[in-house]
């Protein structure tokens, strides 16, 4: 027996009259709302528009939990279908109970994501760079989820700080109560990476995603080893849990990624629509829409309103020439009598410059 030990909780689950809370789900939550708030305030530091991200969270929380209940059935068939199942096929879908893969949470997160950003008309480049130090942090807390339902332990060990589990929770030993706290582990290099990554954003600038595959990579780095202490029943591959060989292939594929990214440039839109540097707003615009409708109803009053003056002159000159009320048909009268009039004198100038009878 150690000389001091880690004790688990002594229940994970507690009841409101009839309803069930759930430590696992409550830590889940919490990682996420903790996760959102980071993420929103760097997206702010940023210059994005506010709200962006706790939209976008509409579309990744249930992308995200979907899937990393699909990988951890999918690699973890056996615990439920098979003559071996320790849990009925129908616990398959109990996500409270314990079990979600961070690799398919993160693949199918990162596809709702992208639906949220086209929608935008954002860039996830930018969006998955602000998120990556806040989904670190947010797993830190959801692991906590792991300490109350008695998994996510490691191989035995008599360290002081050593984790007691029960002897009647799967991948336990025999006559041994204390397991290396993988859970807590894992809680410790998620919040170490994130501190990293936020220096690393800031000290390098970096841009176009490649913060977000520096936590790909460091993730993985870590997943490595603290997979490698678990005992718990899996799928081996030359001598290596499954999980870890994702975590091979997905730390070489990140650091590719972050190398070929490295001389790429250009601007990331982190507005959805950019009016002199700020997002439009509709009620503004329909307000400005409104206010050129007025005024280009009040220029089309105020034309009609001249050319209406303009006849108005026109009216009192011809009723000042004739000395009283103007009658169109006697001005019509007058215009004709000035034209003969201007015929006649042009008939009589040009008598006047050739002569009677006379030939120019």
């Amino acid at each position: 027996m150690p000389l001091a030990s880690i004790p688990s909780p002594s229940q994970g689950v507690w009841y409101l009259g009839v309803i069930p809370i759930r430590a696992y789900a409550l830590c889940i939550v919490l990682g996420v709302i903790v996760a959102v708030a980071i993420g929103e305030r760097r997206w702010r530091a940023r210059g994005g528009t506010p709200g962006t991200i706790v939209d976008l969270a509409v579309w990744a929380v249930p992308f995200g939990l979907v899937g990393g209940r699909l990988y951890h059935v999918i690699t973890d068939w056996q615990l439920y279908f098979g003559p071996d199942a320790i849990h009925t096929p129908i616990e398959a879908l109990y996500v409270w109970n314990g079990g979600l893969g961070i690799w398919g949470a993160v693949a199918l997160g990162a596809l709702g994501v992208w639906f949220g950003c086209r929608s935008r008309g954002i860039s996830i480049s930018a969006v998955a760079d602000v998120a990556a130090p806040a989904i670190a942090v947010g797993q830190a807390i959801g692991r906590l989820g792991n300490y109350f339902n008695q998994e996510l332990f490691g191989s035995p060990t008599n360290l002081p700080w050593a984790l007691e589990i029960d002897p009647d929770k799967p991948g336990t030993l025999p006559g041994i109560s204390t397991y290396h706290p993988a859970f807590l582990y894992e809680l410790l290099w998620d919040l170490g990476l994130a501190l990293v990554l936020v220096w690393a954003g800031r000290k390098f600038a970096l841009r176009h995603g490649r913060v977000f595959m520096l936590y790909v990579a460091g993730y993985t780095l870590g997943r490595f080893w603290i997979e490698g202490l678990r005992i718990d029943s899996a799928h081996h591959i030359l001598g290596l849990r499954l999980n870890q060989w994702t975590s091979v292939v997905l730390f070489v594929a990140a650091l590719v990624w972050f190398w070929l990214s490295r001389n790429k440039t250009g601007e990331e839109r982190v507005v959805t629509e950019p009016q002199d540097g700020h997002p439009a707003d509709p009620a503004h615009e329909a307000d400005q829409a409104d206010d050129h409708e007025t005024v280009s109803q009040g220029s089309q009053a105020d034309a009609g309103e001249a050319e209406g003056q303009d006849g108005e002159t026109a009216l009192v000159s011809t009723f000042a020439q004739t000395g009283g009320e103007a009658d169109p048909a006697h001005a019509a009268d007058q215009a004709d009598e000035a034209e003969t009039a201007a015929g006649r004198s042009a008939v009589k100038s040009e008598r006047g410059t050739t002569g009677e009878g006379g030939t120019a």
